[in-house]
């Protein structure tokens, strides 16, 4: 690993840049670095899912989500670098497909909400839209991986997925879309 960071400001960022993994700076409203924070900012939320009670199999699932969003911030603040793999993306899947066969199908769209962890976990997942959002802008600005467009695709399905689990477990159920309950 590069340096440690012994003091933590350094004023090189006053004047509206920052610095990426490769020494370049950069404006800190460019594409890059909105992608780096919505990815950084996704991460911060699961961290806050996980102070929550949460079953063992859903917290290492979640803890090994945030090395592997630290992975691909990294790819982000490195133009050019590939950190995260379709491995990544298959385990995703995997761990989905199995959290997913212990649930009812679902013929309607359904609310956020229930527990407060399904809450968080609902948040997490519209912040992951949100990341998937500005590295797809990215994308269309400077060449990227698409891996990590995958990935956070398949992310924001397993929130989904994971909030339900959570919600069922706690013996919540899901909160069904009503159109036009209220008119």
């Amino acid at each position: 690993m590069g340096h440690r960071l012994s003091k933590i400001y350094t004023r090189t960022g006053d004047d509206g840049t920052t610095g990426l993994g490769d020494g370049e700076r950069v404006r800190k409203d460019s594409p890059r670095v909105e992608a780096i924070g919505a990815v950084d900012e996704l991460n911060s939320l699961i961290g806050l899912l996980l102070t929550h009670d949460l079953p063992e199999k859903i917290r290492t699932t979640l803890t090994n989500i945030q090395h592997d969003l630290f992975d691909f911030g990294g790819e982000l603040s490195i133009p050019g670098r590939t950190s995260v793999t379709e491995n990544q993306i298959e385990h995703l899947e995997i761990t989905l497909d199995g959290l997913n066969a212990g649930l009812k199908p679902l013929k309607e769209f359904i609310l956020p909400g229930g527990t407060q962890a399904a809450a968080v976990c609902h948040l997490a997942r519209t912040v992951c839209r949100r990341a998937e959002r500005r590295v797809i802008h990215l994308g269309n600005a400077e060449k990227i991986s698409a891996v990590g467009v995958k990935y956070l695709n398949r992310l924001s399905d397993l929130l989904f997925v994971i909030a339900r689990v959570l919600n069922a477990q706690a013996g919540q159920p899901d909160v069904l879309w009503q159109p036009g309950k209220n008119r």
